[in-house]
């Protein structure tokens, strides 16, 4: 099961020629922009399902697999971006991922129907997944160490901002034009970007011959897919609507994930791994992922959750919807930059620590929400939640990558990438099954749907805060490995 092709140590020599000088500035800014107009993409799906259902004539289990089937391809294709970049040339990777997303988005524009929809959505996902690790590496591989905590701020923009207004511009869109045209407004912007990557895009990261082992392939699509395809239908399980029992894709995908694991350490001997877990054995790169996960997972649960509640509890359209989630979104934008600054000069702990304090705070605040709660409190609560969250992102993700030697920085961006896909999952499928027993519950013992569903909501944020306090003891912990760490971390990684 393994093709082999001249596999390599991790501390020699790449092969590859002496590059030329390029200028890194617009190479870095081609990429951030590309990135964050794919992963708007993630959570774009979002408002427009009803609209969807009502034109194509689907049911709402049906129309889940629009996010549900991009979820399960990202984490398909994200765990072999580490083999990707460090066998194929920075430019040839960029262009295959705009190239997919392009093709994707076309399709999906043209779609008459909802299986031409899936397909396309299913191609742009290829796309997605490709884009956060190879900026993550080209950034790691290019920027300074005393610029990077700057640079990844930039990149926070990215991760967090695109997904969180992706429900904003998708209410905008759907308040005034035909759902296809959240596909044909990204089109050309797309179209621009691979063609200026055509234009900019140097090789300026390394290569080197690599294995390529294809069962660890299909273990990680059956480990990574079956986890990502279980949490999301958890939801789907509570009404009923679940294809298969949610117990069989569970069980699969920790089984798979199992063997996964047992055969990428046996496969990191000889330098041959898909995903290479030495990673783990910094310290920092461990906790910083664990603080990631719950990051992530109240991100995506509360914005799967808030526009439920705004919609079917308090009754507002999407568009308000959107213009209500909007200022979170901007508040984090402004703020990742900053932070950026301040990890260079201050480190993760004087920010990780009051960040994820305001984060656990603010979800404190949103299980007071209910059937009469002021639309400003929701907004100020919800920008307390980004604000937090902002100041969490740039130095955990920095703190995680930066720890690890540059043969690891493709397989360390990997595994955030991928294990954020399966934190966003876990957290929707959470907060979702969390409000749907509650609000079942109240609705057998008399309540209204409205009065049910908010005290699932309630519920569902509740929980949340009680995770999100929990990682404030965890991120006590955070901090930046002195050079002489970091040094002896990378020796003991990198020994077999």
């Amino acid at each position: 099961m393994t093709l082999e092709k001249h596999p390599p140590t991790l501390t020699s020599q790449p092969s590859v020629t002496a590059r030329p000088a390029v200028r890194t500035g617009p190479v870095i800014a081609l990429l951030v922009a590309s990135a964050f107009v794919v992963i708007l993409n993630e959570t774009i799906m979002s408002v427009a399902l009803p609209s969807l259902m009502i034109d194509l004539d689907i049911t709402a289990a049906t129309a889940q697999w629009l996010t549900t089937g991009y979820l399960l391809t990202m984490a398909v294709v994200i765990p072999l971006t580490g083999y990707l970049l460090e066998r194929f040339p920075l430019r040839r990777v960029y262009l295959a991922a705009m190239s997919l997303f392009t093709a994707g988005t076309l399709i999906a524009g043209l779609a008459p129907g909802f299986d031409m929809l899936l397909a396309g959505r299913i191609v742009q996902a290829s796309g997605t997944a490709i884009m956060m690790p190879l900026l993550f590496t080209t950034v790691l591989s290019i920027v300074p160490p005393n610029r990077r905590g700057r640079m990844m701020g930039v990149i926070s923009i990215v991760i967090a901002v695109a997904p969180a207004v992706g429900p904003t511009v998708s209410g905008i869109i759907l308040s005034a034009l035909d759902w296809r045209w959240m596909f044909w407004l990204v089109l050309p912007i797309a179209a621009l970007a691979l063609v200026l990557g055509a234009i900019w895009v140097r090789n300026v990261t390394e290569t080197q011959r690599v294995r390529f082992d294809a069962l660890s392939v299909v273990l990680s699509a059956l480990g990574f897919g079956g986890l990502i395809y279980g949490l999301s239908s958890i939801g789907e399980a509570g009404s009923g609507h679940a294809p298969v029992p949610v117990w069989v894709p569970l069980v699969v995908g920790a089984a798979s994930l199992v063997a996964f694991v047992v055969r990428q350490l046996r496969l990191q001997r000889t330098d041959s791994a898909l995903l290479d877990l030495r990673t783990f054995r910094s310290r920092s790169f461990s906790l910083a992922i664990i603080l990631v996960v719950v990051v992530m997972a109240a991100l995506f649960g509360s914005l799967v959750l808030l526009p439920i509640y705004l919609q079917q509890v308090l009754g507002l359209d999407t568009l308000t919807v959107g213009l209500m989630l909007l200022p979170g979104g901007i508040l984090m934008g402004v703020i990742a930059p900053i932070v950026g600054a301040l990890f260079d000069k201050y480190g993760p702990t004087p920010l990780v620590i009051p960040g994820m304090a305001v984060a656990a705070t603010a979800l404190w605040g949103m299980a007071t929400f209910g059937a009469d709660t002021p639309i400003a409190w929701i907004v100020a609560v919800h920008m307390a939640l980004n604000l937090g969250l902002g100041f969490v992102f740039t130095p955990l993700l920095t703190s995680a990558l930066v720890s690890l030697p540059r043969p690891l920085y493709p397989h360390g961006s990997a595994i955030v990438g991928t294990l954020q896909q399966v934190a966003g999952a876990a957290g929707t499928a959470l907060f979702v099954t969390l409000m749907s027993v509650t609000a079942a519950a109240g609705m057998a013992s008399g309540e209204d749907a409205v009065t049910a569903t908010a005290s699932g909501i309630h519920s569902a944020f509740l929980i949340g805060a009680i995770i999100a306090s929990a990682a404030v003891v965890l991120a006590c912990f955070v901090r930046r490995p002195a050079e002489a760490e970091l040094e002896a971390d990378a020796e003991a990684m990198l020994a077999h």
